[in-house]
């Protein structure tokens, strides 16, 4: 009895060892690992994009924006800096928006607004709120910081003829939680480029908030293995409304200065 005692302990550790050694493979990352990838995907070094923002309400009524985005990567390869300017239709053209990544603080969001003649400092918690009236929050514009939330990895999923990740991501604390509007994201990342094709929000009361989808993705810059996807769709589940983004026309590793990323430049009409 003593000696099928002591097998069946040397078996079990040697089967947790193995299930250990198959989750640390490199075909197996981790949630966060994943999650850590997909925010490394779109780290472009430098990006001019003209977009076209359809927003679409319940009754199929569609509104027309046009916006020219400028984005760079910072020294330390790890933080963006974005600038987003709207250019039709009348009454939001200049409208500018301003974003410096930070990824060992919380990042400097600044909007502008032609009527107000100034930039305003968005706070942790505007990121909630609506981006310019669109269904994407403020939030939304660049990915979270991979800890700001708790990943885990709930199965493999086919998506579009795609293989994905399908990962599980909570705020990691409340005030998290608060500032983003979301209690959770389910993100279905494919496995061959580790950019996502479907994200699902839940409120902060836990109920189904909103769907994007990201499709059209695009190998952008091959040498790093970045990748874009051209067209962007966030359905409000609520309220019905939907707001469609395209990327219309791309410039990758053009020279974008510096003073690009300044409220005095978002404030230029």
């Amino acid at each position: 009895m003593k000696t099928k005692t002591s097998l069946g302990c040397v078996l079990g550790l040697m089967l947790a060892a193995l299930a250990a050694a198959s989750a640390a493979a490199p075909g197996n990352p981790d949630a966060r690992d994943i999650m850590e990838k997909n925010f490394y995907v779109t780290k472009v070094r430098s990006l001019r994009s003209d977009t076209t923002m359809l927003l679409i309400n319940d009754r199929g009524q569609t509104r027309e924006r046009k916006t020219t985005t400028l984005s760079k990567l910072q020294a330390n390869g790890v933080d963006s800096s974005l600038v987003v300017k709207f250019l039709t239709p009348a009454d939001i053209k200049g409208t500018g928006f301003l974003q410096i990544e930070h990824i060992d603080g919380d990042d400097d969001q600044w909007i502008y607004l032609p009527a107000l003649k100034k930039s305003r400092r968005l706070v942790a918690n505007n990121k909630k709120d609506s981006f310019v009236g669109s269904d994407f929050s403020y939030g939304d514009i660049l990915l979270p910081k991979v800890d700001a939330y708790r990943h885990t990895l709930l199965r493999s999923e086919a998506v579009d003829g795609q293989d994905c990740y399908v990962i599980e991501s909570v705020p990691k604390d409340e005030t998290e939680k608060r500032n983003s509007g979301y209690s959770k994201k389910v993100s279905w990342i494919r496995r061959d480029n580790f950019l996502e094709t479907r994200v699902e929000y839940y409120d902060v009361a836990g109920r189904p908030y909103k769907t994007q989808t990201a499709t059209a993705h695009k190998l952008v810059e091959p040498d790093t293995r970045r990748w874009i996807a051209l067209r962007r769709e966030m359905i409000n589940l609520q309220t019905g409304h939907k707001t469609v983004l395209t990327f219309d026309r791309i410039e990758v590793g053009i020279p974008v200065a510096d003073g690009t990323f300044t409220t005095r430049s978002i404030e230029r009409e």
